[in-house]
């Protein structure tokens, strides 16, 4: 049981990065359970759970007697289908690391005002030691992701802290392309002075501000990367 589970996952996820890499475009159909089947190795009944989990993620639409269709899974997707897409990153594009983008300075600025609201001296030991910080890429992309992670479970709100664990796997080899740049280094660096002062301040609402404003300049500079 256990080996078949282990070759079900596998088959999901090698249809997954097909989907993602569009070797199976949307719209387009899977090859029938018997081909599938045969092309991995395995029997029906494993190409079928795969499917069924498929179906569930909402990457396919599963027809009795008939090749499952491809989705658009942007549309006809969950949270399953996002963490999939995370666990597969290594075929993400830029357009998707932008979309993450986007979606952290929508989020970031909410969980850096509740946790200066409710937990503010623990919001200042995470900024008291900046002078240790490396001026590398590395280590830049480690601090910030354990900033965020950690400035997300200090809100009162656990679903935060839930989302970002989703990220951990892309997260941080996303973080080292964007700050290889030392001018990226330095607006985080201003970023994060910035916020500790705010932070000693106990100015919840300044944290939201400037947290929002930065993040808008990041996103703008990541676009402007390939220029």
């Amino acid at each position: 049981m256990k080996e078949k589970e282990r070759s079900s996952d596998k088959i999901e996820n090698e249809l997954i990065r097909s989907i993602l890499a569009g070797i199976y475009s949307i719209g387009s159909t899977l090859p029938p359970e018997r081909e599938l089947a045969k092309e991995f190795g395995v029997g029906r009944p494993t190409i079928r759970e795969a499917l069924q989990r498929l179906g569930r993620g909402g990457w396919i639409t599963g027809r009795k007697g008939m090749p499952a269709i491809v989705n658009d899974y942007w549309s006809k997707g969950n949270l399953t289908t996002l963490i999939n897409i995370v666990e597969n990153h290594h075929t993400i594009t830029d357009e998707f690391i932008m979309y993450l983008l986007e979606f952290r300075s929508s989020l970031t600025p909410t969980y850096m005002r509740d946790a200066i609201t409710f937990n503010q001296p623990k919001v200042v030991a995470l900024l008291a030691n900046l002078e240790q910080l490396e001026d590398s890429a590395e280590s830049y992309a480690a601090f910030d992701w354990d900033l965020q992670k950690r400035c997300a479970s200090l809100a009162i709100n656990p679903i935060f802290l839930l989302i970002l664990n989703s990220f951990d796997s892309i997260y941080v080899d996303m973080a080292k392309r964007y700050f290889s740049v030392k001018e990226h280094r330095a607006l985080s660096m201003s970023y994060y002075h910035d916020l500790l002062k705010t932070a000693l301040k106990g100015d919840a609402m300044e944290a939201e501000r400037l947290s929002k404003t930065t993040l808008a300049k990041s996103l703008a500079l990541w676009k402007d990367r390939k220029k």
